[in-house]
């Protein structure tokens, strides 16, 4: 067993007991007790233990059912993810998840001490975790000189570098950046433009790119979409449109799925003669030019594009050889009221805001995140991180 087994629960010091609301004890109590009856003989047949999770996982939802997929790929090579809201005790119990399970390496940030008074009031056990502490950091003057030398021309000052850096969210950073960590991951105490500016000025966009975007997973009980741009750019021209569309993507392909891209709009294909779809037109356009191997096409009504028959039959020219999973809004006042639409009206379950574009795995929460959020991001940002560690090693 994992070490969340019948083991790890048990009362006295140390010991965490799930909350009743915590899907894992489903997911732990169930396979354990199959199995205590199967070794006493009780049972009438032998079970397969991790089978028997899976099946029980899948009762709890599709999104459930993906993210352990993607769990399973973190599982076979755990990336360090470091929370700069490591005093915060949600974050603590995502941290105690993600290195039972052996998700990941999770590196808390804050005052030691007050994180393990967060710990000990939640029950959590700070075993396998790493503490640090920005403020007495050995490496603080050489994480200030990184970032002077980064932003001394956007009037930063040496000394404003050096009281920066001990901030969580900065030291976090910059601990990415100089590869002490692989992946972070932040933002439930903070607002979303607050997270995203460090995040700028020290890591910034990828090589090759000028803008990041925010998108969503939206799962429901027979597909996944991705919808993109939900967070960041307003009102993005064509430019930045195609890049938005070019990074969602190659992300897609990062978990393992094939994307297919629609670039939306209220026409189809030049039937609408108006600078609204002509953007998206010159979007589309950019995109071809730039990637002609990827399946995208537009301008493309919501419909046309996520419904295979009238896609394939209406438009048959178009490159998308079925119906788009991968869905490129043209700005953010759609992209962010459909996403939250799906969500609370129309059965889906929502992963994000997930950062794309930048050059190091960042990965941004919304404010307020629970628990599972926080676990479902880092579950992202860890696979993410294997795929820019791989990516890096096969640069010249």
């Amino acid at each position: 067993m994992r070490a969340y087994g019948l083991e790890r629960l048990k009362f006295g010091p140390g010991y965490l007991i799930p909350k009743p609301f915590d899907p894992r004890v489903l997911l732990w109590v169930a396979p354990a007790v199959a199995w205590a009856a199967v070794g006493s003989g009780v049972a009438g047949r032998v079970i397969d233990v991790e089978e028997y999770r899976a099946q029980l996982e899948a009762r709890l939802g599709r999104a459930r059912e993906v993210m352990r997929g993607l769990m399973t790929r973190a599982q076979q090579d755990p990336q360090r993810i470091v929370f700069p809201e490591g005093e915060d005790p949600r974050t603590i119990r995502a941290a105690r998840i993600l290195a039972d399970e052996g998700i990941a390496d999770p590196i808390l940030l804050g005052d030691p001490d007050a994180i393990r008074r967060q710990a000990d009031d939640v029950g959590v056990t700070l075993e396998e975790l790493e503490l640090a502490n920005p403020v007495d950091a050995a490496d603080g003057e050489t994480f200030a000189q990184e970032l002077w030398a980064r932003r001394q021309r956007r009037g930063i000052t040496l000394r404003e570098a050096r009281a920066r850096v001990k901030d969580p969210m900065y030291h976090g950073l910059l601990m990415l950046r100089a590869e002490r960590a692989d992946a972070l991951v932040a933002g439930a105490e903070m607002y979303y433009p607050d997270a995203i500016r460090p995040a700028l000025e020290v890591i910034g966009a990828a090589p090759g790119r000028k803008h990041v975007s925010g998108i969503y997973m939206l799962v429901f009980p027979q597909q996944t979409f991705f919808f993109a741009d939900c967070t960041v750019n307003i009102d993005p021209d064509a430019e930045t449109l195609a890049e938005i569309a070019s990074a969602t993507a190659q992300f897609v392909g990062r978990l393992g799925i094939e994307p297919r891209v629609a670039l939306l709009s209220f026409s189809n294909f030049g039937s609408v003669k108006h600078p609204a779809a002509d953007k998206v037109r010159r979007a589309v356009a950019l995109l071809h030019e730039h990637e002609p191997a990827l399946q995208a096409d537009g301008e493309l009504q919501a419909d046309a594009a996520v419904v295979d028959r009238i896609l394939t039959r209406t438009y048959p020219f178009a490159r998308l050889r079925s119906a788009a999973n991968v869905l490129i809004f043209p700005n953010l006042d759609a992209a962010n009221s459909a996403y939250k639409l799906l969500d609370r009206l129309g059965g889906a379950q929502a992963i994000g805001p997930i950062l794309v574009g930048m050059a190091r795995p960042v990965h941004l929460l919304q404010r307020g995140s629970e628990v599972n959020d926080i676990v479902n991001m880092a579950v992202i940002a860890a696979v993410d991180a294997q795929e820019h560690g791989r990516q890096h090693r096969s640069r010249p």
